[in-house]
């Protein structure tokens, strides 16, 4: 690892985030259910994930996740606003981004990357609606998606996190991101999961 890339958390987080956007491919239902477990049931910060599903397949993200975790959990749909505090999967099959005004939009255009729904449109959308209240996170995967999303965010003065590619499952994805810029954190699952618990404390205040 370079020595440029920020390891510690123990420096305060100055930046207020209002929201947080997640990709994630292959093993990423694992390692997002070690980033979100144990969420207070108190949380404001909402979050949007893109998980690569084979197309054909519903999903059952929203299912799941509602199950494990306190706070609201839906699978996006078109026009729906992006509400506090809760966490929204993109439907497979579907492009999602996020419009200026914060609500969410569904487009069938061609996959990107050979991917549909695309990390790289949902951050990218996402970072011109919030600027630089905005993080991305970009767990295990075993393609280049993601990567161009990321940087959008770091060139929006968003915050940027992956996770470290030795743990990751497929280490690909991370791979390919930090390849493309070097992001504000690379860590261990875990130690994401108290990055993420540090801003929603930043929001909170």
């Amino acid at each position: 690892m370079t020595g440029q890339m920020k390891r510690q958390l123990r420096f305060p987080i100055r930046k207020r985030v209002d929201a947080v956007v997640l990709g994630a491919s292959a093993g990423g239902i694992d390692a997002l259910c070690v980033l979100l477990e144990d969420l207070p049931a108190v949380w404001r910060l909402p979050m949007a994930v893109v998980l690569h599903l084979p197309e054909e397949h519903e999903s059952r993200l929203a299912e799941i996740f509602a199950q494990r975790l306190p706070i609201p959990v839906h699978e996006a749909n078109d026009k729906m606003p992006v509400s506090a505090g809760s966490l929204y999967f993109a439907p497979p099959g579907y492009h999602l981004s996020i419009e200026r005004e914060r609500t969410f939009s569904l487009s069938c255009e061609p996959p990107v990357l050979f991917s549909r729904p695309s990390i790289d449109l949902l951050m990218g959308s996402a970072a011109d609606a919030y600027g630089p209240a905005l993080a991305g996170f970009l767990l295990t995967g075993a393609n280049d998606d993601g990567a161009q999303g990321l940087h959008c965010i770091h060139l929006a003065g968003g915050l940027t996190a992956v996770q470290e590619p030795g743990e990751a499952q497929i280490p690909t994805m991370p791979q390919a991101a930090i390849a493309r810029h070097i992001p504000d954190y690379v860590l261990p699952l875990r130690e994401l999961r108290n990055l993420l618990l540090q801003l929603e404390a930043v929001h909170e205040h």
